[in-house]
């Protein structure tokens, strides 16, 4: 198993766990996320739903938030990995993706039936709007 691989595993890992976390009594749809960033910390979070909907936020933003809350200078990210018990493959909903793309996510990690399944970023937001558009 080379380092990388070894590293996604252990990301989707982290996933995993923060799913096992989640707060989802309306949906029962429950999301898990790990993120890794640049300088190699993995910041994990899950879904939090609130009976005001438009309340709730999804794992992906909750790990993106305790990484900003965590260091200043480490906040670039390089994957993302996500999970979730009842769907597979689970990706970040659009406004998760653009969250992502503010920190500079370049790879986004899901678990299908067979296995782990990495897609360059630009691959699910394409012609993304970001810090240096405006």
């Amino acid at each position: 198993m080379t380092e990388r691989t070894s590293n996604v595993d252990s990301l989707m890992n982290a996933a995993r766990e923060a799913a096992q976390t989640a707060y989802a009594p309306y949906s029962k749809f429950l999301v898990g996320a790990a993120i890794l960033t640049e300088g190699g910390a993995v910041h994990a979070g899950c879904n939090v739903e609130n009976a005001s909907y438009g309340l709730s936020i999804c794992a992906e933003r909750n790990a993106a938030t305790t990484m900003v809350s965590a260091s200043p200078d480490d906040r670039r990210i390089k994957s993302v990995a996500i999970f979730s018990p009842n769907t597979s493959p689970c990706f970040p909903c659009g406004a998760c993706r653009q969250f992502l793309r503010e920190f500079g996510c370049e790879e986004v990690v899901v678990e299908d039936a067979s296995s782990l399944r990495r897609y360059p970023f630009e691959e699910i937001l394409p012609n993304s709007f970001g810090p240096e558009d405006l």
